[in-house]
């Protein structure tokens, strides 16, 4: 008897009003990330109703052969094809980079080829090599460590002297396959609009359909180019480099000191830094570069770690950095601050995790608390459909991919925690495993002899 009096004494006393305080928390962030979600989406509808389109925004006109200058009329484009060990994938992107549509003498294709098996080594300079009889101009560079990962690569790729005649770097990783016009629809925006450092394109992804799992990802990466990169570059002018498909200002990158490998996110890193120094980024939703996604769960939970670590140890890298910064306004910063890193990448992977898959279930022991209906029911709901708008062929998974969602909550709220406290895997990198799914679709098309200098197909 008295057993149960001590445990109804602590429960009034001390388990209900805890229980109550974290409700509380968790209703102020549900209605911050809905805010956010809801504001996101607001830009976008705007956008696409008024068809404000990058076109109509910055200036951008295609490009043309001057009969004085001929091939120097076009800038001097660098193409950089980061990889390690990726067997099945590697002649798809080198094979795509040069069948870039520009002229031979104007254009550098540059191989950072970090991988350990000899076999693919080898395979890697004979498809160079094939190439270049073609009349490529094309580099394959390795070093003797791994220092850096991706970032160490790219870094020691940037070394090169050849390197210093060009203007513009664009990367692609090692399952990515830009369409050959990707170049021509891109570097106007560079070369029209000074104040731009980058044009970043958006995902396409060739083996969706593969399974459940790609159908999911496929989702959530739709809505992340939809919302959340259409709206930064709408109201902001920036947003996070993807790592790939996207072309540097190389003026750009120097001023802002060039790529780092203090974290597992060097492509974040470079873009909020080049961000910071008051150039402007671009995204451009109808350049779509072809990509393949993580169709086995290990991979793919490795790839989650990465994305959800690598940000939150950046954030706390930069935030004194930013609040510090003098050359951006005060709501930039609280942009970068708030809503890009703490809402974005932190708030709302804790979220997910804890409300829904800990407060909820835990609240039927607690029935004297009231949670309201709009942030169990309205706010998720109209979250959720925003996600399922940005892939519609799609809409009849939401369900699962709610659960997955779900699922994955708790792996990337321990990945964030990692990356704040500097966990002992914080610097983790596991290259993303490709199976060559790419493959399964029609390659690009065979290069022919060049003509006036620029690729004939």
């Amino acid at each position: 008897m008295e057993t149960m009096m001590w445990w109804r004494e602590m429960r009034s006393l001390l388990l209900v009003p805890m229980f109550k305080c974290l409700v509380a928390m968790c209703l102020f962030i549900s209605l911050l990330v809905f805010v956010e979600s809801f504001y996101m989406n607001i830009v976008v509808f705007y956008v696409k109703l008024f068809k404000r389109k990058p076109e109509k925004i910055y200036k951008w006109e295609a490009m043309q052969e001057d009969m004085e200058l001929g091939d120097q009329n076009y800038p001097m484009v660098l193409v950089q094809i980061p990889m390690y060990n990726e067997r099945e994938v590697f002649q798809l992107s080198i094979g795509a980079a040069c069948g870039l549509i520009w002229p031979l003498d104007r254009l550098i294709v540059q191989v950072l080829d970090d991988s350990t098996d000899p076999t693919i080594m080898d395979m890697v300079n004979i498809e160079c090599g094939k190439w270049a009889r073609k009349g490529i101009n094309i580099k394959c560079e390795r070093r003797d460590n791994r220092n850096g990962y991706k970032a160490g690569a790219l870094k020691q790729g940037m070394r090169h002297s050849y390197v210093k005649q060009c203007t513009y770097i664009a990367i692609f990783d090692a399952d990515f396959q830009p369409e050959p016009d990707y170049l021509q629809r891109t570097i106007p925006f560079l070369i029209h609009n000074p104040e731009l450092a980058l044009v970043q394109a958006r995902w396409k992804f060739v083996n969706a359909k593969k399974c459940l799992m790609t159908r999911m990802q496929e989702m959530s990466l739709n809505y992340h180019f939809t919302a959340e990169q259409e709206s930064g570059s709408t109201r902001h002018a920036f947003f996070g480099f993807n790592g790939t498909a996207g072309v540097w200002r190389m003026a750009a990158m120097e001023e802002a000191g060039g790529w780092k490998d203090r974290t597992t996110v060097e492509d974040m890193d470079l873009a909020v830094r080049v961000g910071l120094h008051g150039w402007k980024f671009v995204f451009v939703n109808d350049v779509a570069v072809k990509s393949e996604l993580p169709s086995q769960f290990k991979a793919f939970r490795f790839q989650q770690h990465r994305w959800s670590c690598g940000p939150a140890n950046l954030f706390r890298k930069m935030t004194m950095e930013i609040i510090s910064n003098k050359r951006v306004t005060i709501w930039k910063k609280l942009y970068v601050i708030y809503s890009f890193f703490f809402v974005r990448k932190i708030i709302v992977h804790f979220f997910t995790f804890f409300f829904y898959c800990l407060i909820l279930p835990t609240s039927v022991f607690f029935p004297e608390v009231n949670i309201p209906t709009w942030s169990t029911v309205y706010f998720p709901f109209m979250i959720t459909l925003f996600n399922a708008i940005a892939t519609p062929r799609s809409f009849y998974l939401v369900v699962f991919w709610v659960l997955f969602e779900n699922v994955m909550a708790m792996h990337r709220t321990k990945g964030t925690f990692i990356g704040l406290l500097e966990g002992g895997r914080v610097n983790e990198w596991v290259v993303t495993e490709k199976l060559g799914d790419a493959l399964e679709t029609k390659l690009l098309p065979q290069i022919r002899k060049p003509r006036n200098g620029v690729l004939d197909r």
